[in-house]
């Protein structure tokens, strides 16, 4: 048995997908709606992300796959991660599986960071109805800012999923601090190009490749 998949996590998390699953869907079928020119305006690199997160997609549960999750758990379980970073929180599905993997290896702390102040109100009280509020720092604003200062000495694991354009930013100012066999997932990953040239470049110090089409998986060497 693990804090994932007991009580009271486990009913949260089938809740929160089941949210995850109707808003991406209507999400989906809006942007069917619009014009190739007005999705680039909303999402292309171009994009004013800001607006985009907090106006657009301000009620969209932006939450990884339920594999994608998974995957964050037993990568964090199986490297006995202690201090994890996350870029892009939203409703806090990814931030509940890594909090999850640190209080099953007995403790450790996640950061994570969202830009929309009702999403982090409601990651926030996630955390607190899963009894996981003491393992989690959710830093409200830009990542750019938020996770430039008081980081732990030493990450285990990182998550990138927020806005696309900035992976290869927030990895700059991440990579000092992580360790030898430290892990970075990147969800849509196949939307920042710039970013998997960072990774995959012979001599950049990462091992890096693509599970499921869309995630990278990176390690620093």
């Amino acid at each position: 048995m693990s804090t994932l998949t007991t009580p009271p996590l486990s009913m949260l998390l089938e809740r929160l997908f089941a949210e995850a699953d109707e808003t991406q869907s209507a999400f989906r079928a809006e942007r069917t709606r619009l014009s190739p020119a007005e999705r680039a305006a909303r999402m292309g690199d171009a994009a004013d992300y800001k607006t985009f997160y907090m106006t657009h997609a301000k009620n969209v549960h932006l939450a990884v796959s339920r594999e994608t999750a998974r995957l964050l758990y037993m990568l964090a379980r199986s490297m006995r991660a202690r201090s994890a970073v996350e870029f892009g929180t939203s409703f806090g599905i990814s931030t509940l599986h890594l909090a999850a993997a640190l209080k099953d290896n007995g403790g450790g702390r996640v950061i994570g960071s969202e830009f929309e102040p009702a999403k982090v109100a409601r990651a926030r009280a996630n955390m607190a109805a899963a009894g996981l509020a003491d393992l989690v720092e959710i830093r409200e604003g830009d990542a750019l800012e938020t996770l430039s200062r008081d980081l732990p000495e030493i990450i285990d694991l990182v998550l990138l999923d927020g806005a696309k354009m900035l992976y290869a930013r927030v990895l700059s100012q991440l990579a000092p601090r992580l360790r030898a066999g430290a892990l970075i997932v990147a969800d849509n990953a196949d939307m920042c190009p710039e970013y998997l040239a960072v990774v995959r470049s012979p001599g950049s110090g990462y091992l890096s490749m693509t599970i499921g089409g869309d995630v990278e998986l990176t390690m620093k060497s």
